[in-house]
């Protein structure tokens, strides 16, 4: 038999485990489980690919990095060359339907039309120095977009840089100090800024005070290491969902990790490709996350374009605007 005090006491353990399991609960709502997820071929094209995306009518685009090549891939499923520059890594739609590029090869982010011809630069430049290899971008509500320039930098030389470009098109430089800073993210409220540090195995958060300026930089998450037959463990391209998740290209680990808005890790999803390098949500209920990256070594492998199904997930679409 149980007196009262015994009662008072078993109530009170009990609320309190509920209050740790609840928010891990909430974080999973809609996730389904790892083992329900299959990484999904697509196609394969002849080099290492890279920044994902969708435009207004549901094509994905493709970058070939070590080809020059940007494919454009239609409800076919066929790959067709889109454009031609010198190294194409991350990209994003602008809404006129125009594209930026970042291209490492040409030291810039590039401004290409509809048709995937040139029309310009986007940045090339900052404080009269040219930029050394752009690698990822992210839009922003204010008509101008950040974006990650990790050329030449690692651990022992964490030269890595973010910018921004504002709505004039002038460049502004708002974090150094980065080893490889890759995949980039703007949160829908344009408050928080993400982005991937790939050397430290991790993802940054940055306030955004105003446009291109930013608070003090915070560790979001530390991310798993890798194990067995996984070749690195570099963050690379990220996106979010509407619940506000996480979802990181994790290079050399053949997973896609999917993280809380409290930076904890809910997912491990099988992403196809070793090296894993870019993620984009997709498909008529945005539940479908496209994965780039090769299928082994990024210089000796094919690139593979993956997909996985995530039922009751919705992931956010890539506008400026949002």
């Amino acid at each position: 038999m149980t007196n009262g005090k015994g009662v008072t006491t078993l109530l009170i353990k009990n609320l309190i485990l509920a209050f740790i399991l609840i928010p891990a609960t909430f974080n999973n709502v809609g996730l389904p489980a790892e083992t329900d997820v299959r990484a999904v071929k697509v196609l394969e094209v002849p080099g290492y690919t890279e920044g994902v995306v969708v435009d207004r009518d549901g094509a994905l685009y493709i970058s070939d990095v070590y080809n020059g090549t940007i494919y454009r891939i239609d409800a076919d499923g066929e790959a067709k060359v889109w454009a031609k520059t010198g190294a194409p890594n991350g990209h994003k739609i602008l809404p006129d339907g125009t594209h930026l590029v970042c291209d490492g090869s040409q030291h810039a982010v590039l401004h290409l039309d509809a048709a995937g011809k040139i029309i310009g630069k986007a940045a090339s430049e900052y404080d009269g120095k040219a930029l050394r290899a752009p690698n990822d971008l992210t839009l922003d509500p204010k008509g101008g977009f950040y974006f990650t320039d990790p050329g030449g930098s690692n651990l022992e030389n964490p030269i890595g840089t973010v910018y921004y470009v504002d709505g004039k098109g002038k460049t502004h430089l708002v974090a150094e100090g980065l080893a490889f800073p890759n995949g980039i993210a703007l949160r829908p409220n344009g408050r928080t800024l993400l982005v991937g540090e790939s050397k430290h195995n991790r993802i940054l958060s940055y306030d955004i005070i105003s446009p291109g300026k930013i608070g003090k930089m915070r560790v979001f998450a530390n991310l798993p290491v890798k194990e067995a037959e996984q070749i690195a463990n570099e963050p690379d391209g990220i996106c979010l969902d509407a619940a506000g998740n996480l979802y990181v290209a994790h290079y050399g680990m053949r997973q896609v990790q999917v993280i809380s808005p409290a930076g904890k890790l809910l997912r491990r999803y099988g992403a196809g490709n070793l090296t894993t390098s870019n993620v984009a949500f997709s498909g008529p209920r945005m539940d479908q996350l496209y994965v780039t990256g090769a299928l082994g070594d990024e210089t000796k492998s094919k690139g593979g374009l993956f997909r996985l199904d995530l039922k009751g997930v919705k992931g956010l679409k890539i506008l400026q605007g949002q």
